[in-house]
């Protein structure tokens, strides 16, 4: 008896399609995760998808709207959008303040330079998103960090909104997020690349490194918001070397983001568009580890003004 074409089990990397796991884990860095939009136009090329994804800040936002099932090209339509202008990012935010004075009082009263990190994430969130967790094609992760307990929180049910602005949450920006008895702050802190998550439930991992550093030059003395923030991704940096110590993805894509800061995002054209080729690296790397190629070309971005 013979098996025909249709009949026999597609091979990925020896195994059958079924029993091939990936699991995608997008890291944190603000603006710099725009980049994680390449690794996911790669899946898309080779004709794969994750099994699992996980992320922490941009990398847990980006993360839900791939599991969501938006596509690499409409989720960075929605970028360009959304940011299309610094006139439309504040008009944004200035759309997220609390409509009424019981509810500013609610919130805590006026905090110098937090903002509500629900309504901000929120804002700028695609349409079509779903309210909760259990409405995701894909399963998904996200990072955050118990404030009081000292320890990361994988979030993985419930409210989608509340749990990526706690993801989110960089404590000199936003406010810490309450929920579910906890207060919670940016998952960048405890774990900024959760590639670690996924246990025995994929067989592979790939995960994408958006944390960057501090360019070295003339070494001017930085600004009180270019120390705190370069500081917080120096600790991202060190929290990940000491992971990768003790184990590392199958494959690790560290993007060329160190010249952007974490709240460049009203750069995003040129960001995306410096970090093309991850989009290619990805696609070779993850076809030789699984043995599969996508015949799909890379469109070139247009330059940025």
């Amino acid at each position: 008896m013979t098996v025909s074409d249709t009949e026999r089990p597609s091979l990925v990397g020896g195994r059958s399609a079924s029993e091939t796991r990936i699991g995608l884990a997008l890291g944190g860095g603000g603006a710099r995760g725009l980049a994680h939009l390449h690794v996911l136009a790669a899946f898309e090329d080779l004709g794969l998808s994750p099994s699992r994804i996980a992320g922490a800040s941009i990398g847990a936002i980006v993360g839900a709207a791939a599991a969501s099932g938006f596509s690499a090209a409409a989720i960075e339509d929605h970028v360009l959008a959304v940011l299309a202008t610094r006139r439309h990012v504040f008009g944004t935010l200035w759309r997220t303040r609390p409509p009424t004075l019981a509810e500013f009082r609610a919130e805590g009263g006026f905090r110098l330079g937090q903002l509500n990190a629900e309504r901000v994430v929120g804002a700028f969130l695609p349409l079509g998103l779903p309210i909760g967790f259990d409405g995701l094609a894909i399963p998904l992760t996200v990072m955050a960090t118990d404030f009081y307990g000292g320890l990361e929180c994988a979030i993985e049910a419930g409210d989608l909104v509340s749990a990526l602005a706690a993801s989110a949450a960089l404590p000199a920006l936003f406010r810490p997020v309450r929920r579910d008895d906890l207060v919670l702050v940016d998952g960048g802190i405890t774990n900024p690349l959760p590639f670690d998550v996924f246990g025995g439930s994929v067989t592979h991992v790939v995960a994408c490194d958006v944390t960057g550093a501090p360019e070295r030059g003339v070494l001017p003395l930085p600004t009180p918001v270019e120390a705190m923030f370069g500081a917080s991704q120096l600790m991202m940096s060190a929290v990940i070397r000491a992971k990768l110590a003790c184990t590392a993805p199958d494959i690790l894509v560290q993007p060329p983001v160190s010249p952007y800061r974490v709240l460049d995002f009203l750069r995003a054209r040129t960001i995306l568009h410096e970090t093309r080729g991850v989009r290619e690296e990805v696609k070779r790397r993850l076809g030789d580890l699984l043995d599969v190629r996508g015949a799909t070309a890379s469109p070139p971005l247009p330059e940025s003004a």
